[in-house]
């Protein structure tokens, strides 16, 4: 079938701003994650509060401990928007090129963004639980990549696994809502489907308020998925005391959501929804933003070194 270059350009383009909005909310994610990741027990708990987090980091002088697992968070969040992106874009194209329909309805949106967020959550499931692990132990005191991958089992590597397949709806409901909602904002183009998104683009303020809307509607949907996957893949103990899930039967969704409701209840399942909305919001508005103000830089980009590769193969068989 030959190179995708159109996809390749929207996977390219989704994965640079995957890892700029990474990067630059890294910190919060931190915080969130440490937050999240707390089970309270017999009524105590070290962090009231999201900025208690970052209160303990400064006051313990380990700001940049806020930090620990960036370069292993960027990897994971640099190829799983490529795959995604990529996987997104191409099995939207197939699917219009085998329908023969110039517009794709909201339940093939979804069941195709599912499939990539699928194809997505099996490749890079290693580094997201490393990435967890990390960002839940002790300030100062995470391991590198390689030692955090291989100190249990293979199949420990693949935590959560399962409930990062069920959170595939997340991103399908994410880029549903934002691609029908770009779809009217953009109605003038009456063939959007066929052309390639690179040709059509947004503001980059109208970008952020449809990216802020569309995942803000993703995530209080799923919310309880993402706190149970978070305590599920993190740190064993944060050797400071701090109580975590410990026992190898807790590290199961039915151990987890039974934790949760004997510590908190009902609404432990939505402890630190706030802080993974700013979070998810500003992150998945930023990298919907840079997306779109560098795809049709990107689409060039790619056109130029694919002439430059053709030209040189055509001297070569010349020669």
């Amino acid at each position: 079938m030959g190179v995708d270059l159109e996809s390749i350009s929207e996977a390219t383009s989704g994965a640079i701003g995957s890892l700029l909005s990474t990067t630059i909310l890294y910190p919060l994610d931190t915080c969130k994650t440490k937050y999240q990741a707390e089970v309270r027990v017999h009524g105590q708990r070290k962090y009231r509060h999201l900025s208690d987090v970052l209160f303990e980091a400064l006051s313990n002088g380990q700001f940049l401990s806020l930090y620990q697992g960036l370069g292993t968070k960027n990897l994971q969040s640099f190829i799983s928007q490529f795959v995604y992106f990529y996987g997104y874009s191409y099995f939207k194209r197939l699917y219009v090129e085998k329908s023969g329909s110039k517009k794709i309805g909201t339940k093939a949106n979804l069941v195709i963004a599912a499939a990539a967020g699928a194809c997505t959550a099996i490749v890079t499931q290693p580094l997201d639980t490393a990435s967890s692990r990390m960002q839940t132990s002790a300030f100062g005191k995470s391991k590198g990549l390689w030692q955090t991958l291989t100190e249990g089992t293979w199949s420990d590597a693949f935590d959560g696994l399962g409930i990062s397949l069920l959170l595939t709806s997340n991103p399908a409901i994410q880029y549903t809502v934002f691609d029908q909602l770009k779809q009217r904002l953009l109605k003038g183009q009456k063939n959007a489907a066929d052309k390639s998104s690179s040709a059509e683009s947004l503001s980059a303020v109208s970008a952020f308020v449809l990216g802020a809307i569309s995942k803000s509607i993703a995530t209080i949907i799923t919310y309880p998925a993402i706190r149970c996957k978070v305590m599920i893949q993190a740190a064993d103990s944060d050797d400071d005391g701090s109580k975590k899930i410990k026992q190898k039967s807790s590290k199961t969704v039915p151990g987890v959501i039974l934790a949760i409701w004997r510590g908190e209840g009902l609404l432990g399942f939505f402890k630190g929804l706030q802080a993974q909305i700013l979070k998810t919001v500003l992150s998945s508005a930023l990298l919907l933003m840079i997306k779109e103000k560098i795809s049709r830089s990107t689409w060039v980009l790619i056109l130029a070194v694919r002439r430059y590769l053709l030209l040189n193969r055509g001297r070569l068989k010349s020669a």
